[in-house]
């Protein structure tokens, strides 16, 4: 039976509006509340910004064989013990009855690439570290690795796309680093992520702001495109749905 990846190509255009979209009203909304100094963060803070793409992660569950898993998006349903760390709160869980399907981080940056880049990739290693680790020694209970994923939207603009020159005084760069755009660092993040087995599948779209209208967005390569990721998904859900049909 063909994996069915929900008709993603228009939702992600509508998640992409949706976006840009409510990032200007978050930051509208700080402003008319008198915070204008917030700046940006308020559309970081707001939490609502990926919610597009939840609704394209819970389409494809439902239609590859799991109806009636349990998608768990609020605070108080999200956290999975840890390794390193007692728990950790994702975006999104999977559940079939009591077994993890999927754990999935959703994240966006808009400008200010060059102080949050080294900390979006700690972030991601270290989640997936510490979720795997508590995995191995049995946090999860006797079941299948879950699907670990890390989809990350960054703005297409000038400063995402110009080459940035690293010092490293004492050794060598890696030459894919060298005279690197944060986009295609971000690119290299994301496929590295996957080829370390750190995580089942990492996607990276850009997008510029103008994208409000449009819904455009851009992919850097096949390994990090979304529909790559969407079809892990898909395929991983479909495996579960087989082989535990019990707990649908």
């Amino acid at each position: 039976m063909p994996l069915d990846l929900a008709n993603y190509r228009p939702k992600a255009k509508e998640a992409v509006k949706a976006f840009w979209g409510n990032r200007a009203a978050a930051i509208k909304k700080q402003m008319e509340a008198g915070k204008i100094d917030a700046g940006a963060r308020g559309a970081v803070t707001a939490g609502k910004n990926m919610d597009g793409f939840l609704v394209i992660v819970n389409d494809i569950v439902r239609k590859n064989g799991l109806s009636r898993a349990s998608i768990c998006l609020t605070k108080k349903v999200v956290t999975l013990p840890g390794f390193f760390r007692p728990t950790k709160q994702w975006d999104i869980l999977v559940l079939n009855g009591k077994r993890l399907v999927a754990a999935i981080e959703m994240k966006s940056q808009v400008g200010s690439f060059g102080n949050n880049f080294n900390n979006r990739s700690e972030e991601a290693i270290g989640t997936a570290v510490d979720l795997l680790t508590a995995y191995r020694e049995g946090a999860l209970g006797d079941q299948p690795k879950p699907f670990i994923g890390w989809l990350m939207m960054i703005e297409d603009s000038e400063d995402s796309r110009r080459p940035v020159r690293e010092r490293s005084p004492h050794f060598p760069v890696f030459k894919e680093f060298q005279n690197c755009s944060y986009s295609e660092r971000y690119n290299i993040l994301c496929q590295r992520l996957v080829k370390e087995n750190l995580y089942t599948a990492s996607a990276l779209l850009t997008s510029p702001q103008t994208a409000v209208d449009t819904g455009e967005y851009r992919e850097l390569s096949d390994l990090t495109s979304l529909k790559t990721f969407l079809s892990s998904l898909a395929g991983h859900v479909a495996t579960e749905a087989a082989t535990n049909p019990e707990s649908k």
